[in-house]
């Protein structure tokens, strides 16, 4: 009983060490207390605008207790896994969180409901200005003032299991492939009759 009061105070101390009295919040000091699981497998491809992410969360039931006590916000966000972080200054991973940039989509936002121990999901279509990279998702707890105080993702603490692509819309369609075709055809035959009518002028224009 003793261990387990211990263990209470130091995640609860934890929480307290992410915010400083600066209003700075840094990743490491945020205590993983959530399970998150995700449906694409490691590899698969998913199309963005199109296909559809499914995503689970919940609080780790093996913690004391009160653990979850400041939690009020649970935000789901697809984030930039270290391969596609190489040589992009703009998707960078910085311990400062207001700084970071690994976690730039928001997947949804959820009202947390520390009495429902049931684990909570959600799907969804992948948003279309998602870009082609490599991926995991995370899932932040907010307390009551929107700063993070806890974590949970997908992937290791490495980042390299469970990792999945997002392909991005060309922003060409089918439709337009065609009209583009028709188009282009119709002008090759408006330049043919053209020069044949010319030519047929000159001509008419040398009888005379």
């Amino acid at each position: 009983m003793a261990a387990r009061g211990i263990f209470l105070a130091s995640l609860l101390l934890f929480s307290c060490l992410a915010v400083t009295c600066y209003g700075i919040v840094l990743f490491s000091s945020l205590p993983s207390t959530l399970v998150v699981t995700a449906s694409p497998k490691q590899g698969q491809v998913l199309k963005a605008g199109e296909d559809k992410i499914s995503v689970t969360w919940g609080l780790n039931q093996s913690l004391p207790a009160g653990v979850d006590s400041a939690y009020k916000t649970i935000k789901l966000k697809l984030c930039y896994a270290p391969i596609s972080q190489v040589d992009r200054a703009w998707r960078k991973t910085v311990e400062n969180l207001a700084k970071d940039k690994t976690c730039q989509f928001l997947i949804v936002s959820r009202p947390y409901d520390g009495s429902n121990k049931a684990v909570q999901s959600y799907e969804g279509t992948v948003e279309r200005d998602v870009p082609t990279a490599t991926y995991f998702v995370r899932a932040y707890a907010y307390n009551s003032d929107n700063v993070e105080v806890a974590y949970g993702q997908t992937t290791d603490s490495h980042k390299t299991t469970d990792l999945f692509q997002v392909q991005a819309i060309s922003g060409r369609h089918v439709s337009l492939d065609i009209a583009s075709a028709c188009f282009s055809a119709f002008s090759v035959v408006s330049l043919i009759g053209f020069f044949v009518v010319e030519k047929r002028r000159a001509k008419q224009s040398q009888q005379k």
